[in-house]
């Protein structure tokens, strides 16, 4: 299959930054502490895990779809990915909450809900992020 890669180059110690960039070239940016750790405006590895996994479900969840016949009309999600200290210090990704909006015609519910926990378990994404605990809020609009 594919390999895709990603480089950060960085520079100097708590106060320095890394500059990274994606192999696309689509997206670049640069990484600083408070842009992790604080409020400061910028990207953070954790933003960027939540657009993988958000885009790795929708994607999942779409190909389960077509296999059962369904094309949606509109998959709209988003992953909270949350940062915390560890204990015993560090710091740790103990989970990531999939909040997800479906406008899916004549979709039943019960095939709703079991497509997306299949979507939420079977996704590359979430299974490279098997560690911390993923959670899934799915609303099937009307």
């Amino acid at each position: 299959m594919t390999t895709r890669h990603a480089e950060t180059i960085w520079q100097g110690g708590k106060d320095g930054s890394g500059d990274f960039e994606t192999e696309s070239g689509q997206i670049e940016g640069t990484f600083k502490f408070p842009t992790r750790f604080e409020d400061e405006p910028g990207t953070n590895p954790e933003e960027l895990i939540g657009a993988a996994h958000s885009g790795c479900f929708s994607m999942q969840l779409t190909a389960f779809l077509e296999e059962e016949g369904y094309t949606p009309d509109r998959l709209s999600t988003s992953a909270d990915v949350h940062l915390e200290q560890a204990d015993g210090g560090g710091f740790e990704i103990p989970r990531i909450d999939l909040t997800l909006e479906a406008a899916i015609p004549d979709i039943e519910q019960n095939t709703f809900d079991d497509l997306t926990q299949r979507a939420k378990e079977n996704c590359p994404v979430s299974k490279a992020l098997a560690g911390p605990e993923i959670t899934l809020d799915a609303t099937l609009e009307s």
